[in-house]
């Protein structure tokens, strides 16, 4: 079945479905911008979390030269090409991640288009189908965001407060784009940032005319094809936010800032360490074409050596994978070395080479990536015991020219984290060179 000539012929039936497509940023830029300057036809989504949670997000199509869709994510677009049209039925699967939607086209609206159906998120085995509906509308520019000023800044986040077992720190980082009424941020954790987030704050009327800053309200969301994220909060009088996180279908939890512009989270170069008495790793494992590669193998003598700790389904490791392809292209002649070691959910040999090959694909990789057929940090840990703990993916392990581990960054803070990530890219960029003059 010819999918493109269907689309063609579903859209030209649908005249007021032709789409106004701005310049798209790149995947990976941090400026903060608008994505409907000016307005122009686009869709509004929701994924339904709950009976009382939706996460919304924005999307555009085009049509020519091949059927497209561009979700837009705050700092980042989306561009999904996998995309089948049957009767009337749209199905399109998520770059990179193991997750798809599966749709019907409504025609309920004389003048608005809408979908409706279901993502699912294959990388979850339980409360991983959640419905998704998507109507057409035309935006007009906003105006200025009363309210973000509230909220602007750095604030010093705990997660779950009070709860022993899953309590955490996080620094909140928001700021304002220059063109409309929406706020973009993230919150970065010990052990990565939450990616782009983008949201709406809210100020009852009253307030609004004393200027007082009590009651706003702010959500911020995500949706990356992996990860439905949506933060609410509630400015409080005195100054802090108190809020819920949802991620998905599955997760909810409470949680409370403070504004800090000192607020720094433990040094990320600090939480993963060699044992007593190590200072050397080893392991070895099948690359995607099968062949079993070693830190032994003469490929990687006198090299120094990057062991990415990740996952095809993890949004910080593939933020992490863009940089290090184009990294390993500039540096690959200069004597360093790259190999992935991949702890994908499901652990049969074939499907997690397919998915590392979606990834591998989408950033062009020409490091190794290795299949470990094993799953979550306890079995990451057991790989490679040599160390206090795997506490996150990604994990990064820097090793000089005589195999010697001289540095274990946890986490990753991706582009969505502006200046931090700025200044992590600065800081590798000078280690590496250190590594390779020794």
């Amino acid at each position: 079945m010819n999918y493109t000539t269907n689309f063609h012929k579903l859209v030209l039936m649908k005249k007021y479905f032709l789409f106004l497509f701005i310049s798209a940023l790149g995947h990976a830029q941090t400026k903060m911008d608008c994505h409907f300057a000016g307005g122009g036809h686009a869709w509004n989504a929701k994924l339904k979390l709950n009976d009382s949670i939706s996460l919304s997000f924005y999307f555009k199509m085009v049509t020519r030269p091949k059927p497209e869709i561009y979700i837009y994510n705050a700092g980042e677009v989306i561009t999904v090409t996998e995309i089948k049209i049957t009767a009337d039925s749209i199905y399109f699967k998520m770059p990179v991640f193991d997750s798809e939607f599966r749709c019907k086209w409504q025609s309920k609206f004389e003048r608005n288009d809408s979908i409706s159906g279901v993502w699912i998120n294959h990388a979850r085995k339980t409360k991983n189908i959640i419905p998704f509906s998507a109507k057409e509308f035309i935006y007009k520019t906003a105006a200025s965001c009363y309210g973000c000023s509230f909220f602007e800044g750095k604030w010093e986040t705990t997660f779950s407060p009070g709860d022993k077992e899953n309590e955490y720190k996080a620094l909140g980082i928001f700021a304002t784009p220059n063109c409309w009424d929406f706020m973009y941020g993230t919150f970065l954790t010990e052990t990565g940032d939450y990616r782009y987030l983008c949201g709406t704050p809210e100020i009852t009327h009253e307030n609004k005319l004393k200027n007082l800053p009590v009651d706003t309200f702010i959500t911020l969301q995500c949706f990356d094809g992996s990860h439905a994220f949506v933060f609410k909060g509630k400015k409080l009088k005195d100054g802090t936010i108190a809020g819920d996180f949802y991620s998905g279908a599955h997760w909810h939890e409470k949680w409370v800032a403070k504004k800090n512009d000192d607020y720094q989270l433990t040094n990320p170069d600090s939480l993963t360490y060699l044992k007593n008495g190590t200072e050397k790793i080893n392991f070895s494992f099948k690359n995607l074409e099968g062949k079993t590669i070693s830190l032994t193998d003469e490929k990687y003598k006198n090299k120094v050596i990057i062991v990415q700790v990740m996952g095809s389904w993890c949004p910080n490791c593939m933020d992490e994978t863009r940089y290090l392809s184009e990294f390993y292209k500039k540096y690959k002649s200069k004597g360093i070395e790259i190999i992935a070691l991949a702890f994908e959910k499901d652990t049969a040999f074939e499907k997690a080479k397919y998915n590392c090959e979606r990834l591998k694909k989408k950033f062009d990789v020409q490091y190794d990536i290795l299949l470990t057929q094993k799953t979550g940090k306890d079995q990451a840990s057991n790989v490679l015991p040599m160390l206090n703990a795997i506490m996150s993916f990604p994990t990064t392990i820097y090793i000089d020219k005589n195999g010697v581990v001289r540095k274990i960054h946890t986490g990753f803070n991706g582009p969505g984290t502006g200046e931090y990530y700025e200044k992590w890219t600065e800081d590798n960029l000078n280690f590496i060179e250190k590594l390779l003059n020794e």
